[in-house]
């Protein structure tokens, strides 16, 4: 069926959870903030919000950088040496989203580990890690990430967590956790940050995905390894000067949107209800979070194509592969918004199938046996 030339009023963006705006109270807050120059050390609001975030995470020490993805490769080089390898599932952000770094300013090889939602197990790490030999790269990092974006946003239960921390640390290797959902997945399992935190020596988390802040993240740590991550901030090219303006920012996110992001949650929950029902649309993977992947059939066209008619009708989404697409739901999209996405996709496809109504609520009942099986 075509879709309409209108233009539309609105679009609603799914994109990422990264396309949020600062909200009117946080483009104040930042207005005032107190700042000076960090790379001195004395700028007040970014130091406070550097003791704010290493609290939460129940760590001695936490460095403010602009991106998650700096985050995590000055914990690889951190922790790292070249020739060194790292373990970690085969599609962890750190392989595909960040541009060959761990090769490129560590000179650290990847081990890909395989298992469902972006997820594996102790078991698999014994198998992986290298005898001491000197034709053998030295194991040395175990990279977790959680929620696990390419795994649909899914969350790792902590006794897996616990387990392979066990198992690397009797090996002698070290952990970091990419958390740069952490808030996500603390809010769909009801744990605290740092019950995960415990279990990793760095922990990244990020400040501008669903908490809404403009720019940055965090990466938390002893005061050792924080010194030695400063070093490496300022190598890559990531110390900044009156940075308490997006500090400010993101203390604002931590105390106003973190408990709001459940509402993310239930939006995404609905959205995948809907689309149950629409056919030739297909529920890639459970929805654990903030993420929606639906497959889309060959006869429709491909995901870039169905992506090219959504946007003509007010809705962006992203192609994730040849026939998949991917939705996040963020604080800048309303519960109407996914009954607008639904209804693009029933014009899109020309038909929906009778059944289940569109945008039932999941019962509290069914949220809570979610939140359990996610513990």
């Amino acid at each position: 069926m075509p879709t309409s030339a209108r233009r539309p009023s609105r679009l609603i963006d799914l994109r990422s959870d990264t396309v949020t705006r600062p909200t009117n109270a946080m483009r104040r807050v930042m207005a005032s903030a107190k700042v000076g120059d960090d790379v001195l050390g004395d700028d007040p609001t970014i130091q406070l919000l550097q003791d704010r975030v290493a609290e939460i995470m129940g760590t001695q020490a936490a460095l403010f950088v602009p991106s998650g993805s700096m985050a995590n490769q000055i914990a690889i080089r951190a922790h790292c040496e070249a020739g060194d390898e790292i373990i970690c599932h085969k599609d962890n952000h750190i392989i595909h989203y960040e541009t060959g770094a761990p090769a490129a300013l560590s000179g650290v090889m990847i081990q890909p580990v395989d298992g469902p939602l972006g997820q594996w197990g102790a078991d698999q790490l014994h198998e992986l890690i290298r005898s001491e030999n000197a034709h053998n790269p030295r194991s040395r990092l175990v990279v977790l990430e959680n929620t696990h974006n390419r795994g649909g946003g899914s969350v790792w239960h902590i006794d897996k967590v616990a387990a392979i921390s066990k198992a690397a640390r009797s090996a002698k290797l070290r952990m970091h956790l990419d958390g740069a959902r952490l808030w996500n997945a603390c809010i769909a399992s009801s744990r605290k940050p740092a019950e995960y935190a415990k279990h990793f020596d760095t922990i990244s988390c990020c400040f501008s995905k669903g908490l809404g802040a403009p720019v940055g993240s965090a990466l938390c740590g002893t005061h050792e390894t924080i010194a030695r991550a400063h070093r490496f901030r300022k190598m890559f090219g990531g110390a900044m000067r009156q940075v308490g303006i997006l500090a400010a920012a993101a203390l604002h996110a931590l105390d106003r949107h973190y408990d709001r992001l459940e509402t993310d949650h239930a939006n995404a929950r609905v959205l995948c209800t809907g689309l149950e029902n629409v056919t030739g649309i297909q529920l890639a993977m459970p929805v654990a979070t903030n993420m929606v992947f639906v497959d889309i059939n060959p006869s429709l066209g491909t995901a870039a194509d169905i992506c090219t008619r959504l946007k003509e009708l007010g809705v962006l989404a992203l192609p994730s592969g040849p026939q998949r697409v991917r939705m996040v739901t963020h604080l800048d999209v309303t519960r109407a918004d996914m009954d607008s996405t639904i209804t693009a996709f029933e014009r899109i496809t020309g038909r929906h199938q009778p059944g289940v109504r569109r945008t039932a609520e999941p019962t509290a009942a069914s949220r809570r046996a979610a939140a359990q099986r996610a513990r």
